[in-house]
């Protein structure tokens, strides 16, 4: 009798806990393209099922998801749950009131799956804004294929890689190129040796002003130059002239005669698959310039799931975000159609079900084993963008100095910074 009685309690206890949200009724919103709506869906229906919840389904591509946020949380609609791009959490709150502080359902919410450090990059004044979902960082990409033919190792510094132009060009042809870097790559590569060299992210969290001198981001931009004087790249101008086609399209990449790209560690697929039969894309580990202070790993929360301030239910909201993320229905539901997840639990799930492409894995663990500053949600404010990338094209098409274009670019960013 005892023994049933001290049952009887456990199941109580138990149960209370998982009603600690009673039955809602509940939205979630989201972007991205058929497989994961197909995914998500699934998703809600079997952590709805499991929580005993109704979790209406709201989904979009990308093009114009970030305007019907924006609307909806002025006008008090959001949904309950949405997934937000992580540049957006300054935009939309940047004094940390704009979402449900997730830190206030951590008895829900098993937060413990999460590094510290990826916590952190949702936090927005002191409250956890947007738990992040997955984590992604730029690699490296190299055609193995193509440095075999021309006798050469894959680089394993900027030093190797300037080396292989020149082999490049003696031994398979004038128009091959150890590596690719134009447009938004020549600006990310601008700045991952410029954080090498002073250890500094370009934007600095504590001042929200860039944390670069002109001298030291005139230095990145000339070493940008160096790339294309010695011919490891394209030049900006010849890449533009041909319609500014992405890399992954382009017949010089997948005849191997690019051989090589700065890339989202989550983008190995889509840039293996197009070459041609017989050729190998391999990740290696993040180039350092000579002096260099740090990796500077650019690492980032891909996304975050964040809960309305205005949610009627925001305790079952967390169950649902909490299955979706840690729980064995979720995971295997949404496997990797956002990433490898950041959680512990589902990347471990996901990867003992063979469910994650093994090169993918190694690309991954050269991002998340990689050291370097923290990197602000700024630096892909649209406008930021804009001013870097639209200088670094003025200097790339010879209409200004590396000097002048340091200068432009620092004052241009700080001048959207000030706004904040």
């Amino acid at each position: 009798m005892r023994n049933t009685a001290t049952a009887l309690g456990v199941i109580m206890t138990l149960g209370l806990a998982a009603g600690a949200a009673e039955a809602a009724s509940l939205r979630m919103s989201w972007w991205g393209g058929d497989s994961r709506h197909v995914a998500t869906q699934e998703a809600l229906k079997v952590c709805g099922e499991k929580h005993g919840h109704t979790i209406q389904p709201e989904f979009t591509g990308w093009t114009g998801h970030q305007e019907k946020v924006t609307t909806q949380l002025a006008g008090g609609t959001e949904a309950d749950i949405m997934q937000i791009n992580w540049p957006w959490l300054p935009l939309f709150s940047l004094d940390g009131s704009g979402f449900a502080d997730l830190n206030e359902y951590k008895h829900i919410i098993d937060l413990s799956q999460w590094p510290e450090e990826q916590l952190q990059a949702g936090v927005m004044n002191g409250k956890l804004n947007g738990l992040p979902i997955s984590t992604t960082g730029r690699v490296f990409f190299f055609n193995k294929t193509t440095f075999e033919k021309a006798g050469l190792s894959l680089p394993a510094s900027w030093e190797e890689l300037i080396a292989a132009a020149p082999v490049f060009k003696e031994k398979l042809g004038a128009d091959y190129y150890p590596f690719h870097a134009a447009d938004l790559n020549a600006l990310l590569i601008i700045s991952l040796v410029t954080t090498q060299m002073t250890g500094k992210d370009l934007i600095d969290p504590a001042t929200k002003q860039v944390s670069w001198t002109p001298e030291e981001l005139q230095k990145g931009i000339e070493f940008y130059q160096r790339l294309v004087d010695q011919g490891v790249v394209r030049p900006w101008k010849e890449w533009a002239s041909e319609g500014e086609v992405q890399l992954d399209q382009l017949p010089m990449w997948s005849e191997g005669r690019i051989a090589g790209s700065y890339e989202w560690d989550s983008t190995y697929t889509q840039f293996a698959d197009p070459l041609q039969e017989g050729q190998e894309l391999l990740p290696v580990k993040l180039l350092k310039v000579d002096g260099a202070v740090t990796e500077g790993v650019y690492r980032k929360p891909s996304m975050v799931f964040s809960i309305s301030t205005r949610s009627k239910d925001p305790e079952a909201a967390a169950q649902i975000v909490n299955c979706l993320l840690n729980e064995p229905e979720g995971i295997m539901a949404l496997r990797d159609t956002r990433g490898i997840p950041t959680s512990r639990v589902a990347a471990q799930m996901l990867a003992e079900n063979g469910a994650i492409p093994e090169s993918l894995i190694e690309a991954h663990k050269f991002v998340m084993e990689a050291e370097g500053p923290a990197v602000s949600p700024f630096n892909e404010h649209p406008e930021i963008r804009e001013i870097f990338e639209g200088t670094l094209e003025s200097f790339a098409y010879g209409q200004t100095s590396a000097a002048d274009a340091a200068t432009e670019i620092i004052d241009g960013i700080n001048g959207v910074l000030e706004e904040f």
